[in-house]
């Protein structure tokens, strides 16, 4: 039976410029990249943002981690490195969470973006997902249902309370609230010219940070549920940040991460150094105060 509980995962995904050719602009002799820079102006010009729909992308990075029921950190890789062939990309996500006997997914706006993307990827490469599509089972059985959270917890309807509120912010602010890095470099926006321009390393290399980040936000929420206490996330933690030092040398994500990483525990300790500064002058004040009052 196979350790891993969890998978913990995060999607990089670019315009798939020959479909935007074909079904946006078929009287258009456009070229790949072309389509993918005219429709991001026109949703630009339309809608105020020039992100394109999981409809018209690929995926060029899958970050995957493996974690086991008691959430301990086991693997970190992404897929089909160093080619990072959208069809090869979506097969092993797939191949995966067959072989490790379909662990639960975890993502941050996985239910509106990654799960998706891979999705349609193996729609489009013909890919037999009969466990994940059972839509004749009962509708709480489902896998795809938003509230089967045995087949995938998203983390961001944890904290919305499934669009309840809007979670303005998204990965950044919660791994903020906890001290870890969140955004450190690259973002979503600039993915897409990394791509045109050959750097798919590094958006795998981003989308390995974006994975930790969501990773350490999971642990906090394990917490927050009283699966874990908060002695044993510390020591998880811990751990983790002694992997990613002993394997920064070879992979330089790690180090730029953790690099972010000593920057936030950084303002951490000026944040408590401050407030206890503050507690002692509002101590000392009220002192002041109730001795004037005593000798009045």
């Amino acid at each position: 039976m196979s350790d891993v509980e969890y998978l913990i995962f995060d999607v990089e995904a670019v315009g798939d410029g020959e479909l935007i050719q074909r079904v946006r602009y078929p009287d258009q002799d456009l070229s790949p990249r072309d389509a993918v820079e005219r429709y991001s102006a026109d949703l630009l010009e339309q809608t105020g943002r020039d992100v394109i729909p999981p409809t018209f992308v690929i995926p060029i990075s899958v970050a995957v981690a493996k974690v086991s029921a008691r959430f301990q950190l086991l693997d970190l890789t992404v897929l089909d490195a160093p080619l990072f062939r959208p069809e090869q990309i979506t097969r092993k996500f797939w191949q995966g969470w067959e072989h490790y006997g379909r662990p639960t997914f975890v993502t941050f706006n996985g239910r509106g973006y990654d799960m998706p993307v891979l999705e349609l990827g193996a729609f489009r490469h013909g890919i037999s997902l009969p466990a994940w599509f059972n839509v004749e089972s009962r509708s709480f059985e489902q896998a795809r249902n938003r509230y089967n959270i045995d087949r995938h917890i998203d983390l961001q309807d944890l904290f919305s309370n499934f669009s309840a509120m809007r979670v303005n912010g998204g990965l950044n602010l919660v791994s903020n609230l906890i001290d870890k890095p969140g955004k450190s470099g690259i973002d979503g926006s600039q993915v897409q010219d990394l791509y045109f321009d050959g750097y798919a390393e590094r958006i795998n290399d981003y989308c390995r940070c974006d994975v930790l980040d969501t990773y350490f936000v999971f642990l906090r929420t394990r917490v927050l549920i009283g699966r874990l206490s908060p002695a044993d996330e510390e020591a998880l933690v811990a751990e983790v940040r002694e992997m990613l030092e002993s394997q920064a040398a070879d992979h330089p994500a790690y180090a730029h991460y953790l690099d972010f990483w000593d920057r936030r525990l950084e303002q951490a300790e000026r944040r408590q150094a401050a407030a206890e500064e503050d507690g002692s002058s509002a101590d000392q004040a009220e002192a002041v105060t109730e001795a004037e009052s005593e000798n009045a």
